[in-house]
């Protein structure tokens, strides 16, 4: 039977009437409105995607074709075509299913508004002055102001108002400014409006990444004032000179002076993602500049990540030759090619993953800087009262709660390869962790994963059992019992926890489980998930619980390696727990110290060879559980990114 809210039949084309040329297609609803816009090489072979069976779809897809009443594509010649017409459209029409970028207007930038008779260098957040060439954006506005002051040394234009200039060229004075030796334009009767023009372009030059060349030619015109006696003209340009070096100074070298590129990093989870771009020109950091973007199950990461450079790239920006990316574009020939048209006559844009050497380092640090963005995005979301607030509302709704969960339990399983099985329940009280409460489980034997789940949740119900038997009473309102109790996985894991509650007649604490990767909310003897929104403030809740269970559980799984590691150590004559706690220190992880030769260990502060032979016989070789604990250790470390 046919689902009453399956209307895709009202827009559907007629068979064979989807061309199979590339091109640009959009969803839009019974007002009019676009929902969404796509490109696709074939428009016949994407489009069919739209109308497969309902449950095969995205959930995303299914809340977009709900809604949709109409279906357009344009055609276009080539891929790249159709790369820059869905960017244009995209920026045009703001369609609620495409990715929504969220630029971080904090940052300023240096401008010189080129359109004006005279122009100037200013400091703006504007980023729509008309005419004006952009520089940026920059960290901090303080060091900014700090550059731009020896910029004007370095480089003296006009500094004035447009009202004092317009006043000095009529009447023949100088402007104010000029009157106190401020400002350098043609309005304080120095200079003409061409020789003006000349140092703006010589400034333009140096922000462009010219800055070596230029000083080189600064150099050699004090040289040749000073050759020829003319030393007051020899002064002023040793002055400049010094400027421009300081200015050079405050920049850091981190390529080849003759090196013009931009990076970007990138970082993400189910819900958002962050990416960060350094601007490099002249072999030095001129910029750098953040996004944040909300996730959709199906935007990939080379998807996303093509979308944030054509974002960096609007309007006039012009792309430099060189673009570092982290991983390669969904289509890197059609983005390239969307770029060179950006700058013609200057070559083609290439968009390159760097592999070793500089260039890797500085990606590395850009996406250092992107998981950063995106960790203290999550943060001040978290921290925010009112969205908390309105997470546990929507989280009561959609679990139907008959009040709001403001004391939230969330239980997680870790192991490794099935061995060390570790389980910890974490705590939440309005929205917020509630660290004192945490609690760590030891499993000595167990069959899987349910089994763990049953185990831990009978513990715990058998803990808020004796306590209501006892009549103790609770301290404060949020205190001891939850009214959500949440395990980290699907079906069978929520079953598992249902049996438990059952068993210890527990019926007042509400029950779930969020599945990895598609985040479904599952509930007891409810055969299909709950599907929250994408933007969901309750669905960010969710998972930051569960993150959180998962980060304690492999902390305590690390912590219990390694003081069975140190038990061993410790059973060797000579090595006490101080010399353990040194040995380990020294080594810096347990992996590296059972990987370490006879010699390293010998050259150990207070091991020596004898005890180095020791410590080999006792600790062995064992491949498999090293891997395992390698493993471990490499998914806390990626985990701990976006969690801590």
């Amino acid at each position: 039977m046919m689902d009453p809210s399956d209307n895709r039949a009202a827009f559907r084309p007629a068979q064979g009437e989807i061309p199979t040329s590339p091109g640009v297609y959009r969803f839009s609803d019974r007002h009019g409105r676009v929902l969404y816009i796509g490109k696709a090489k074939n428009l016949r072979a994407r489009l069919s995607n739209y109308f497969q069976p309902l449950h095969a779809l995205m959930p995303r897809t299914r809340r977009m074709l709900a809604l949709a009443a109409r279906l357009d594509w344009t055609v276009v010649a080539t891929d790249t075509e159709s790369l820059v017409l869905e960017h244009t459209w995209i920026t045009e029409f703001k369609p609620p299913f495409n990715v929504q970028f969220k630029d971080d207007k904090t940052y300023p930038y240096l401008a010189v508004t080129l359109r004006e008779e005279a122009p100037r260098l200013i400091i703006t957040r504007n980023e729509k002055i008309r005419g004006a060439r952009y520089f940026g954006p920059y960290p901090k506005v303080w060091a900014l102001r700090e550059t731009t002051s020896l910029l004007q040394q370095a480089f003296p234009i006009r500094t004035c108002n447009d009202a004092d200039y317009k006043r000095a060229m009529a009447s023949g004075r100088p402007c104010l400014a000029g009157q106190i030796g401020r400002c350098s334009g043609p309005c304080s009767q120095v200079l003409t409006i061409e020789e003006h023009r000349q140092r703006v372009d010589e400034l333009v030059s140096f922000l462009a990444g010219g800055d070596t060349s230029h000083l080189r030619a600064l150099q050699r015109r004090m040289r040749d004032a000073a050759a020829e006696q003319r030393y007051e003209d020899a002064a002023r340009l040793r002055d400049q000179v010094r400027a421009v070096e300081h200015v050079m100074e405050k920049n850091a070298v981190v390529l080849g002076m003759d090196v013009n590129l931009d990076v970007f990093g990138l970082r993400s989870d189910e819900l958002a993602a962050a990416a960060h771009q350094f601007i490099i020109r002249g072999g030095r950091i001129r910029g750098e500049r953040s996004w944040i973007v909300d996730v959709e199950l199906d935007d990939s990461p080379g998807s996303l990540l093509e979308q944030v450079i054509q974002s960096a790239y609007e309007g006039d920006r012009e792309p430099p030759p060189e673009i570092l990316v982290p991983l390669a574009p969904d289509d890197r020939e059609a983005l390239e090619g969307a770029l060179s048209q950006k700058r013609p006559r200057k070559g083609r844009v290439r968009v390159r993953v760097p592999e070793r050497g500089g260039k890797l380092q500085l990606m590395e640090r850009a996406v250092l800087n992107a998981g950063e963005h995106l960790v203290r995005h999550k943060l001040k979301r978290a921290a925010d009262l009112t969205a908390r607030t309105d997470a546990l509302a929507e989280l009561q709704r959609a679990l139907g709660m008959e009040e709001a969960p403001l004391r939230i339990e969330c239980i997680d399983v870790s192991h490794l390869q099935g061995t060390d099985v570790v389980a910890s329940l974490v705590v939440f009280e309005d929205g917020l962790p509630a660290k004192g409460a945490y609690r760590r489980y030891r499993i000595e034997e167990t069959t899987d994963d349910t089994d763990s789940i049953f185990q831990v949740v009978s513990r715990r119900a058998a803990q808020l059992n004796q306590l209501r038997e006892s009549g103790a009473q609770p301290t404060g309102v949020y205190r001891d019992r939850p009214q959500l109790l949440i395990v980290d996985g699907g079906e069978p894991q929520v079953k598992a926890a249902q049996r438990a509650l059952a068993e210890a007649g527990i019926t007042d604490v509400a029950l779930c489980g969020i599945a990895k990767r598609l985040e479904e909310i599952w509930l007891p003897d409810d055969p299909f998930p709950v599907i929250l929104p994408r933007t969901s403030e309750a669905l960010f809740m969710v998972q930051r619980i569960r993150d959180e269970a998962h980060r304690f559980a492999i902390t305590f799984q690390r912590q219990r390696r390694s003081s069975s590691i140190s038990s061993r150590l410790s059973e060797i004559p000579g090595l006490g727990p101080k010399r353990v706690k040194a040995l380990l220190r020294h080594f810096g992880s347990v992996t590296r110290l059972k990987a370490a030769s006879l010699e390293e260990l010998a050259a150990a502060p207070g091991v020596g060879e004898k005890i180095a032979e020791q410590i080999l016989q006792h600790l062995g070789n064992d491949p498999a559980s090293d891997a395992k604990l390698e493993a471990s250790q490499e998914t806390e470390r990626i985990e701990e990114g976006v969690n801590e």
